[in-house]
């Protein structure tokens, strides 16, 4: 039998006995509108069997602590003072009781499949597999689809992934989980290369599972793309051993083949660019380059619909910060 197969006979046996195969950690800060979308896209996971953690990071709104408190018992809720989306992702994952954990943001969904596709395929791989990521379709505001992959080499320079995947708990803790002191963004971005820096793989689901909402099209291009070039520098200068050009050549030899979308000479370029350019100057680029891929990844597919509508989807989303 194939292993995944296997796997997933095993994530269903489990289910059908109600014990929690997954813990799902949903940081929240202010985002109350969002929930009854968010709990409704979990009721119509396949996977039955999983634990729901939402930590309430300081919100202030009234209307989205009393939402939270209507949710006491269908989840566990983690009341903290306002300390960021790392912060409030790390406390989620420190009390989940399973061994994978799904992070989700409170104003995105997953669709049905993925908990039990993503818990099976971890499940069936060797230890140092950590991650299982699908593809992204954008929901809202606009719409359109994203491929997303993990490559060694690609990470250094740009985040090829999202932030609704699943993770083994083991495998956040060995390197620290996430940095709690990035907070204007990419967090997720350096707990990925962190992982691949330390060894660790990922498995992708050829599948568009992951559901991130936006209220208006400038959502994209949105802070950490103003401040890119800060935010790079200092995860370049975090890890500064990796990104010296014999560490650069050395990592683009080993991971060239696994589906990579930097070649060598653009790597050196964008490096390049971001020692010799203002931050203004280089992250002004960043979102000129970016709002193209987003006009490109707007154009229409075939995908399929989602499962539900985005009611909530009608203002600014506010990620806890």
């Amino acid at each position: 039998m194939d292993a995944t197969v296997k796997a997933l006979d095993e994530t269903r046996g489990a289910a059908d006995g109600n014990v929690p195969v997954v813990s799902v950690v949903v940081p929240c800060f202010n985002g109350g509108r969002f929930l009854d979308g968010l709990m409704a896209s979990l009721d119509r996971q396949t996977l039955r069997a999983f634990e729901t953690i939402i930590v309430n990071d300081g919100s202030t709104d009234e209307a989205t602590l009393r939402k939270l408190a209507t949710f006491e018992g269908r989840a566990r809720i983690i009341h903290q003072n306002n300390r960021g989306l790392s912060a409030a992702r790390n406390a989620g994952i420190a009390a989940a009781r399973c061994e994978f954990v799904a992070v989700l943001d409170c104003d995105d969904t997953f669709e049905p499949p993925f908990l039990e596709e993503a818990s099976a395929l971890l499940r069936s791989a060797p230890k140092e597999v950590a991650v299982a990521v699908s593809h992204l379709r954008l929901v809202g505001a606009v719409q359109g689809l994203v491929e997303r992959y993990f490559n060694p080499f690609d990470l250094l320079f740009t985040n090829t992934m999202h932030s609704g995947v699943m993770v083994r708990k083991a495998s956040w803790q060995a390197v620290g989980g996430y940095d709690e002191t990035m907070l204007q963004g990419y967090e997720d971005w350096e707990f990925y290369l962190r992982l691949s820096l330390a060894g660790y793989r990922a498995v992708e689901i050829p599948k568009y599972y992951y559901n991130y909402a936006l209220a208006t099209g400038g959502m994209l291009l949105g802070r950490s793309s103003q401040v890119h070039a800060a935010l790079w520098r200092s995860m370049r200068a975090k890890h500064a051993a990796h990104y010296t050009p014999l560490a650069i050549v050395r990592r683009w030899r080993t991971a060239r083949g696994d589906n990579s979308h930097v070649s060598l000479a653009k790597a050196f370029i964008v490096l390049g660019l971001a020692k010799m350019l203002p931050d203004a100057w280089y992250s002004r680029l960043i979102m000129e380059h970016r709002r193209r891929k987003l006009l490109e990844g707007r154009l229409p597919t075939d995908a399929g619909p989602v499962s539900y509508d985005y009611p909530g989807v009608d203002g600014t989303v506010s990620h806890s910060r």
